[in-house]
């Protein structure tokens, strides 16, 4: 049997050889073992129980031959809140809080403190965003939507479990909306940017692993941001907020459809904490 320390230090020169996050042996020790950093760090020199090392050693294999570790614990932390995950739904990145951020700010700004603004995230995966933005400023009425009724089902129960109260529809874009009828103020998604091509330089852990749907788009990664151009004049009301994630180096490409979408909107390209043009909004009075 292993002491702690000992544990973490066969994981990270294991995973580190695997060329994998070296620091993920942490996360999965505390998975494995139901304790918090500092209760861990407090055990350093405590011995695990066989049973325990055991399922720890395969968490770490598990990781090492390319599955994400958010899959193997079962959530991922976004906004500090913690939101189930599985193979049906992307694993949400922190650059996703900033657009999140980004669009509680201008909702703010647009519409005033605490008003009844109609919210739908296109494409919500997790719920991540959709979640959030309601648990954020509760005066909002959100909707979210996504095209995979496995997504929505890991969506309804991030909402449930975390009390928000988000209204979901399946469906395609914003083709349910357009059916009924329904305009919204604040438009927002995070939709597959990912050009085909990108996939061979990708990692396995992402490809082989997180859903197709959520990432690729067809050769130049904008074919979803096309349709919207389309959709979005049918449901967003005159006065309204559209804000997108793109990927790196889309952001003019984007920024441009939606002025000549919205000819005398504000649209302006923000960048990530990384640097990285990541965000695109769009004002349209």
């Amino acid at each position: 049997m292993s002491k702690i320390y000992e544990a973490l230090h066969w994981a990270s020169s294991f995973l580190k050889e695997k060329a994998r996050d070296e620091n993920a042996g942490e996360l999965l020790l505390r998975f494995v073992t139901g304790k918090s950093r500092s209760e861990l760090f407090a055990s350093f020199h405590d011995e695990l129980s066989a049973d325990v090392e055991a399922r720890f050693r395969a968490a770490v294999e598990t990781h090492a031959a390319g599955r994400p570790v958010q899959y193997i614990i079962g959530y991922e932390e976004f906004y500090g809140r913690r939101f189930l995950v599985n193979e049906e739904v992307l694993i949400p990145r922190p650059e996703t809080e900033e657009l999140v951020y980004g669009m509680l700010e201008r909702v703010g700004a647009v519409f005033g403190k605490n008003k009844a603004v109609d919210v739908v995230d296109i494409g919500t995966g997790s719920g991540a965003i959709a979640v959030t933005l309601k648990l954020e400023n509760p005066a909002l009425q959100v909707v979210a939507s996504d095209l995979a009724l496995a997504s929505l089902e890991v969506a309804r129960e991030n909402a449930s479990r975390l009390g928000a109260a988000v209204e979901f529809v399946h469906g395609d874009l914003l083709q349910p909306f357009i059916a009924e009828g329904r305009k919204f103020d604040v438009v927002i998604s995070n939709p597959p940017y990912i050009p085909v091509g990108d996939i061979a330089g990708m990692s396995e852990v992402v490809t082989e692993h997180e859903p197709h749907r959520a990432l690729f788009a067809g050769d130049d990664g904008l074919d979803l941001y096309r349709r919207f151009m389309e959709e979005l004049p049918l449901v967003l009301k005159e006065r309204a907020l559209v804000g997108f994630e793109v990927g790196a180096g889309q952001s003019e490409a984007v920024a441009e459809m939606l002025r000549a979408t919205f000819p005398g909107a504000s649209v302006e390209v923000v960048f990530d904490i990384n640097g990285k043009d990541r965000m695109v909004f769009a004002t349209i009075e």
